[in-house]
């Protein structure tokens, strides 16, 4: 797929429903196999040329990030994208460079990182929770962009998301995983002391934005409260800023498979433990 014919295939044929109410999930389904298939070619082309990718997704608890990372790692060779999700820095990980541990974690040639939640962390839950000083905060705010440079002069792509959810709607998605036991985990101490600190948070992302929003890596803003709708806005953007062409492989002709061996005897099927099949009808 040539670049200059990029805007029209990402174009949807059902653009009218697009535009209207909330997504249908008929619409949603095709609309993200289809996408997804873009991701595919995307990939294959960044293999290719050797690119090396950072995708980071931030924004406020419940926002959604997790379910727009899932439907772009969903249909991708695993080998070829990793999902990077820090959890609290070591007591060793504390003395290093803030950026030491996430340097670790970069792509090499042809590959494909997304950081759920990255050193923007310093920035967002650090600041609002007290868990840096505030030289470490301003410090890091001026370092960032600089940082970011670097990555950029070193060749790296690298695309930053935040999805901005609304009030009202992340409360209903609190109290939903709160009474839902197969989710209760996502409900951390800290996520629950946010939710007492609204107008802080929105505060350091606006200090965030104005100081990181820089034009080597630009911050990309999307409304997250429909799932649906943002999951499908952020993979057809992600897709029309990375210019790749078409390099999936053609269609491979299996040749038929050689003879068994006649000299071969497969041992009984009891001497394998197997595990039983429980849904078995009569």
């Amino acid at each position: 797929m040539k670049k200059k014919d990029k805007s029209r295939h990402l174009d949807s044929e059902s653009a009218p429903e697009i535009a209207s109410g909330s997504l249908s999930k008929k619409f949603y389904e095709k609309e993200l196999e289809r996408l997804q298939f873009e991701l595919v070619k995307l990939q294959y082309w960044v293999q290719h040329k050797g690119l090396k990718i950072v995708i980071i997704f931030e924004g406020r608890d419940a926002a959604g990030k997790g379910g727009v990372i899932q439907r772009i790692v969903e249909p991708l060779n695993p080998r070829g994208v990793r999902q990077v999700a820090l959890g609290k820095p070591s007591d060793v990980e504390r003395s290093q460079w803030y950026f030491q541990r996430y340097v670790a974690h970069l792509p090499s040639a042809g590959e494909i990182v997304i950081f759920d939640r990255s050193w923007y962390n310093r920035a967002g839950v650090e600041r609002v929770m007290g868990f840096c000083t505030d030289h470490e905060y301003w410090e890091f705010l001026h370092s960032c962009p600089e940082f970011e440079r670097l990555l950029v002069r070193a060749g790296i792509i690298v695309v930053k998301y935040y999805l901005s959810v609304s009030d009202a709607e992340q409360e209903e998605r609190f109290q939903s995983r709160a009474k839902d036991p197969t989710r209760r985990w996502k409900l951390s101490p800290i996520d629950l002391e946010t939710r007492n600190r609204w107008v802080e948070y929105s505060k350091v992302k606006d200090l965030m934005l104005e100081h990181t929003d820089i034009s080597e890596a630009r911050w990309y803003q999307i409304e997250s409260d429909e799932k649906a709708r943002a999951r499908l806005n952020c993979i057809r953007h992600l897709l029309s800023i990375i210019p790749y062409e078409d390099v999936v492989p053609k269609e491979i002709e299996l040749q038929p498979r050689p003879p068994a061996d006649k000299d071969y005897v497969r041992p009984p099927r009891e001497r394998h433990i197997v595990v039983p099949d429980f849904y078995k009808t009569d």
